[in-house]
Parts: C-alpha cells; structure tokens; sequence
C-alpha cells in the first residue's frame, strides 16, 4: 500500500487548526499577558500584585477543591461499588438514574438551584420547617465555602461516578465470584480486588474534576458570599472593573500551575505503577 505523507497530514490539519486556535493561542495570549508588559519586557510585577491581593483567595480555592475533591472520591467510590456489588437490583436501578441526572444540568442552572435550596429561607430550611424539626431562628444559611462545595460535589457526582462504575464493571466478573468462593465479604472484595485496578481512572475522574472546578465562575459569584471567594470570580472582577488584563490573566496562570500540579501527581504515581509491573 502506497505511503502518502501529505494526504495524512492533511486529515490531522483540521483538528490541530482547532486546538492551536481554541486552546493553544489563547494559552499563550494568557502567558504572555501575565509575564511581560505592554512594550514586551519581561516582568514578574503581575504575578506579585496577584499573590499580594488575592493569596487568601489562591488560599481558599486550593482548600475548596482539595475539600470537594475528596467528598467527591469517597462518594463517587461508594455509588459506584454500590452499583457493582449491590444484590437488591430494584436499588441498583433507582440509584442508576439518580445519579445520572447533574449529568444532564448546566453549571450555572446548578448554582441557581443550589442558591435557591441552601439559602435560609431555602427549599431545605422550609421542608425541615414543615417537619417540624425546626424553627424559622434555628435555620442557617449554606451559602458561601460550604455551599460551594455542595454544589461543586453534586454537580462532578454524575460525571466521575459514570467513568468509576464504568470501570469497576470491566473487571472480569470471575475475580470478584472467586472471591466470594473464597468467603470474602463484599467490603474485602471492593478494597483488595476491585479498588488497586481501577486506581488510574479513579485519578482521571478527579483530575478532570479539578479543572472543572478551578474553571468555574457562575458557582462562586452565586453561591459566594463574599470575601474570601475564588480566582475565577477575581479574574472578572479584574477585568469588569478595571480592565487589568495583566493581573487576571496572572491569577489564571497560578490556576494552570494548581492544575498542572494536580495532574503531576496522578501522572507520577500512573508512571511509578506502570513500572512496577
């Protein structure tokens, strides 16, 4: 079969004209604009006027994450061995399409729903009312660092559910009768056989997770309740009431960099299982 190198890179033109116009351009835009000055000069001034103003928010965005991330893991995992390892199908089925639904909800609607169901006199504080369980004085809010993190688990709940159940549901099903066989309980059987093999899509699930959360903007202008807030809701801040591209676009580089890190860390320890093997 004839070999013709112009004929394939012209089927990969269109995609890599995609990514260099959507992703690449605007990164380096973004990098340029928070390393150097308007003439071109090579400067760290933006990087120090962010961390100056804003370190309690880079602060805060660090431990909203890190808190929703690991309510999201421990959930996502419960959900999912539920899922697999559950014998009364009735649950499994109801709990199959609950889970899905956040799939299906934009961000900013979620955050416009939460605000509604977490606020003080919100759908929850109203229903515990009714119930009886307790007074309009004894209600509080959950507007602010713990309804954003509400909103952020229950929104990614769908999605890193889907990828981990998908995942569990592809280990070979005479693993996990050999282990029953063998007498192990089903807690056992998620934890030594299940568990170590689906390790790597677990990190997938939570790195796509991060990013989701660092880049959203509707839930902490919504469910904020002022300072501290998170980078995304400074970035506009920056830029709507000043103009300041400099130091917007250098709190979105401290953002690549929380990422970055994150997905770091899953890669090396991706790397250090793979050579073990």
């Amino acid at each position: 079969m004839h070999y013709n190198p112009i004929k394939n890179i012209s089927m990969v033109l269109p995609a890599a004209f995609m990514v260099g116009l959507f992703f690449l351009y605007p990164l380096a835009f973004s990098l340029f604009s928070a390393l150097f000055t308007d003439e071109g000069a090579l400067t760290t001034a933006h990087l120090e006027n962010a961390v100056e103003l804003y370190s309690n928010d880079i602060l805060f965005t660090i431990i909203i994450v890190l808190s929703s991330i690991v309510i999201l893991c421990v959930l996502s995992i419960l959900i999912a061995a539920t899922l697999r390892l559950s014998p009364f199908t009735s649950l499994v089925r109801i709990l199959g399409v609950l889970y899905r639904l956040p799939l299906f909800i934009p961000l900013i609607v979620t955050a416009q729903m939460m605000r509604t169901f977490l606020a003080k006199n919100g759908l929850m504080n109203n229903a515990l009312i009714e119930a009886g369980l307790f007074t309009p004085l004894e209600t509080i809010s959950f507007l602010g660092w713990s309804g954003i993190i509400i909103t952020f688990v229950w929104k990614q709940l769908a999605f890193s559910t889907l990828l981990i159940s998908g995942a569990m549901s592809a280990i070979d099903e005479s693993q996990v009768r050999a282990a029953r066989n063998l007498g192990g309980s089903r807690i056992r059987i998620l934890f030594q056989i299940i568990l170590p093999q689906i390790v790597p899509t677990i990190g997938v699930a939570m790195v796509l997770s991060v990013v989701t959360m660092m880049s959203a903007l509707s839930v902490p202008l919504m469910i904020g309740t002022g300072t501290p807030t998170m980078m995304t809701a400074d970035m506009a801040f920056r830029i709507n009431s000043y103009g300041d591209y400099h130091t917007a676009n250098a709190l979105g580089l401290i953002s690549y960099c929380i990422c970055a890190a994150f997905a770091w860390f899953y890669l090396r320890q991706n790397l250090k299982e793979k050579a073990g093997v």
